[in-house]
């Protein structure tokens, strides 16, 4: 792939992509669905019965329907760029989808709240650094007072040849049956050229210039972490 926006065709719309994807993350991100437990039981914490939750990059629909679940009278509106991935998002609901709105588009495209939480996991790695600092912007803009903000991607040390031993455990991590060396490879290749992958202490420091306080780690899984936050 010789440009970022080949990578995420290749990813997030091309057919054959999509339709793996649902077994793509617990592959990639060391315990996933204990993760997303994590996360839904941070947002139980403050979010009532009949909540509003803002899930950015929503599609492919996992983390939605592990909070569905956790509270069936929450409703969702759930944004992401790409068709393919909301349609998928729509089939792993089922008949949560009913609670469920979705936008296709970035966060702008989502409606203006406000929301009683946010949600943005395994999506804001895909953004460079300026286009991070609006996306936060606009989720601590749609949020009502106190409302949590989970976010997790990818964030590890940079400096001192940090990175490149990172993204090399990144890689050994994903080899197993289904992915050869050669194709985890490949990917951790993708992942440098492609992706924006801050410092923990940046991160935390774009959560607070966005307006957002008291920023917890509550997730470290190996090359990813996980904040939560209140508007």
């Amino acid at each position: 792939m010789d440009s970022k926006a080949e990578f995420l065709e290749a990813a997030f719309h091309a057919p054959e992509a999509v339709a793996k994807y649902v077994d793509s993350p617990p592959i990639a991100v060391p315990g996933f669905a204990d993760m997303q437990r994590m996360a839904a039981l941070l947002l139980t914490e403050r979010v009532q019965s009949h909540g509003r939750i803002l899930v950015v990059g929503a599609g492919g629909g996992l983390e939605m329907k592990v909070f569905a679940e956790a509270e069936p009278s929450w409703e969702f509106d759930g944004v992401d760029p790409s068709p393919a991935m909301l349609q998928l998002a729509e089939q792993t609901l089922g008949p949560l989808a009913s609670r469920v709105r979705l936008h296709e588009g970035k966060v702008d495209a989502a409606p203006e709240g406000p929301f009683d939480a946010a949600t943005c996991i395994l999506t804001m790695h895909f953004a460079d650094f300026e286009e991070r600092r609006k996306m936060l912007t606009a989720i601590r803009q749609r949020l009502g007072p106190q409302a949590p903000f989970i976010v997790v991607h990818l964030s590890f040390p940079q400096a001192d040849g940090a990175r490149e031993r990172w993204l090399s455990r990144y890689a050994a991590y994903m080899v197993r049956p289904a992915v050869d060396a050669e194709k985890a490879s490949q990917f951790r290749k993708a992942v440098d050229a492609y992706l924006t992958i801050l410092e923990p202490q940046q991160d935390e420091a774009l959560l607070q210039e966005a307006g957002f306080t008291n920023v917890e780690l509550f997730y470290a899984g190996f090359a990813f972490r996980g904040w939560v936050s209140y508007a």
